[in-house]
């Protein structure tokens, strides 16, 4: 059910807020067709780039990516694209969002049927409050580890490149 709330702005107001999002919703193609995304596998021997329609713009393979044959290859060149398409997904909705702000943004998102990965909970996907406490400890942990005191009596100076 749609909550409703008493509007509190004259029509000329109305106006206006209707042109500024009529506007902004004609940027959102190029927004679009601006970001991209990126994804390689996990022994980088594929990596694949997209635009934020799909569209494949780089393709690369190391020499080592033939040991999966030509399906095995196919279906690797797929999950990477799949996983790139994502990440220029949540790209361009978070580009979006700041132009046409939260609500409309989820409203397009539904129009559209490609669910924002961030806010995918089918696929193994972690809700916001899951990443901000993985985030909080990933920090925590590099924060204790960098503020190990360094041991000069440990330290090699052949370690160091010459310029000469």
């Amino acid at each position: 059910m749609i909550e409703r709330e008493p509007i509190e702005r004259d029509t000329r107001q109305l106006i206006e807020d209707g042109r500024a999002r009529q506007e902004a919703l004609s940027k959102v193609d190029a927004i679009l067709a601006g970001v991209r995304g990126t994804a390689h596998d996990r022994n980088g021997t594929v990596e694949v780039t997209v635009d934020g329609r799909g569209k494949l713009l780089n393709l690369w393979l190391a020499p080592e990516a033939a040991r999966y044959g030509p399906d095995g290859l196919a279906r690797l060149i797929v999950k990477v694209a799949a996983v790139a398409m994502d990440d220029a997904t949540q790209a361009g909705y978070n580009k979006v969002a700041r132009l046409l702000g939260d609500d409309l943004t989820y409203a397009l998102e539904q129009l559209s049927g490609r669910a924002t990965p961030a806010r995918r909970q089918d696929d193994g996907g972690i809700t916001a409050e899951e990443f901000q406490a993985r985030r909080d400890e990933r920090l925590a942990r590099e924060a204790e580890s960098s503020s190990a005191d360094f041991d000069l009596d440990t330290f090699d100076p052949a370690s160091l490149r010459s310029d000469r």
